[in-house]
């Protein structure tokens, strides 16, 4: 076989009912049309020939001591919630572990009907796996916790959704894909020995630490408050943030609809299905909360003493909006230059958001433009940001060196919304450089690049992308 992967799977070898077992279904003509060697390395996979290995990542040929398996779970879609979801395109064919030590699932998206299909076709079209694999790995990148990309491959095969697209299959890796909507499915059933069996495993393989179902729903909170923190530092707004989507590793998974801001407005909203604004970016903050509130009810079922469950759960999840201020503060005033932001400084950081809000200011290059020579030319209220500069500037006098703070924490480039659709419009039309020109700039996005210089700037009118979509 022209790969080798080291599986050493646990998941597959819980009891019957966390899973179904499901084979890919084979596809026309496999062609891997991007491969991440360095993690390749890291999980300790060895290509022989990549031409081969387009077989394995297409689901075509299953590698030695894989076990494919389609996950069970439920989840709260938009706040209502679907008792049984599971995986419907996906197949988790094992896990490894890398040369960090750390376990790894690896998962085939797009790869064909599972038996929580839900009369789908199993399957995914290029743009949604060219978007995933561009978008996770520059988070990745950007120090941001995140599910990444091994592999992409193109089918060979039509698939129809608004249209005849042409089909792909992204292979996708994450320290588990153990969600919320996991332990959902078992508490809503009463499957109190089952919940108690994913409970010790969560616990086992993410929270060594942890106590406890209690222990467990303290340690994913905090988890989740930090990487709520870190999306909304770099103008992130995931776009379906349902139960199912929430893992209990802290990263981020689904990169469906997903937008990074251009103008900033904390009520943005890119999801073509978020109608309500539900997930918009500012409100990405309470909805977390909302989402540990289904996790702590689902992990209560499972406690002898209910009441005292209840009390401790409800200490934790109220704890949670504190945790998120205080990460997103921490971020957020080093983007300003402030190596150790204090509760005074909040004002100060909010007034700029406001600013920017107020004159439609691009989110990443103003918090770039700050550490330059004219932060000023990004306002139109030029008055307003002179009050606000002099205020800030009176604040960095305190500081030992914040032009430093700044530059690392404010990306110089983001994977920008109208640069990921005409890299997709290329791919489809069977062009690839503009997918590797992003990669390549996407893996170092705090570094200042003359060569890439056009991929910091925000959209035209006629470029602006007002939509994004699930992919489904």
């Amino acid at each position: 076989m022209s790969i080798t992967i080291p599986f050493d799977n646990t998941y597959a070898n819980l009891p019957e009912g966390f899973f179904a077992k499901a084979l890919p279904t084979p596809v026309k003509t496999p062609n891997l049309i991007a491969f991440n060697a360095d993690l390749a390395k890291l999980l300790g996979i060895n290509v022989s020939d990549l031409n081969g290995a387009a077989d394995v990542f297409s689901g075509n040929q299953i590698a030695e001591n894989a076990a494919p398996i389609a996950q069970l779970y439920a989840g709260h879609q938009f706040g209502s919630f679907n008792p049984q979801l599971g995986d419907g395109r996906a197949h988790l064919l094992g896990e490894v572990v890398g040369s960090d030590g750390v376990r790894r699932d690896i998962q085939l998206k797009g790869s064909g009907q599972t038996p929580f299909s839900r009369a789908g076709d199993g399957r995914a079209w290029m743009g949604p796996v060219l978007r995933e694999y561009v978008i996770s790995e520059a988070m990745h990148a950007l120090g941001i916790p995140t599910t990444r990309a091994l592999a992409a491959v193109s089918t060979g095969e039509t698939i129809y959704r608004d249209g005849a697209m042409p089909g792909a299959i992204l292979t996708r890796v994450a320290s588990s894909h153990l969600r919320v909507g996991t332990f959902q499915v078992f508490a809503h059933r009463g499957l109190i020995d089952q919940l108690k069996t994913l409970t010790d495993y969560a616990i086992a393989r993410h929270h060594p630490d942890a106590d406890g179902p209690m222990g467990l729903l303290r340690a994913v909170c905090q988890k989740q408050a930090d990487l709520i923190a870190a999306w909304m530092s770099v103008g992130f707004i995931h776009g379906v943030m349902n139960t199912d989507n929430c893992t209990i590793s802290g990263e981020t998974i689904d990169y469906g609809p997903c937008a990074f801001m251009d103008a900033y407005h904390e009520a943005r909203v890119y999801s073509s299905i978020d109608q309500m604004g539900r997930y918009a970016f500012g409100n990405q903050p309470r909805v977390i909360v909302w989402n540990m509130a289904q996790f702590a009810t689902a992990l209560i079922q499972q406690c002898d003493d209910k009441e005292a469950a209840v009390e401790e759960a409800t200490e934790i999840v109220h704890a949670m909006p504190g945790q998120i201020e205080a990460a997103w503060l921490a971020r957020f005033g080093r983007k300003i230059g402030l190596a150790q932001a204090t509760d005074a400084d909040q004002t100060l950081i909010e007034d700029l958001l406001a600013l920017m809000q107020q004159d439609g200011a691009d989110f990443t290059n103003t918090f770039n433009a700050l550490s330059g020579e004219a932060p000023s030319a990004q306002f139109l209220d030029q008055d307003r940001f002179a009050a606000w500069s002099a205020q800030w500037n009176a604040r960095l006098a305190e500081e030992v060196d914040p032009l430093a703070v700044m530059r690392g924490a404010n990306p110089q480039i983001i994977p920008r919304n109208h640069q990921i659709e005409k890299m997709i419009a290329a791919a489809v039309a069977a062009d690839m450089v503009p997918f590797e020109r992003l990669q390549e700039a996407l893996a170092q996005p705090f570094d200042v690049s003359a060569e890439f210089a056009d991929l910091q700037r925000p959209p035209t009118d006629d470029e602006i992308v007002p939509a994004t979509f699930c992919g489904t």
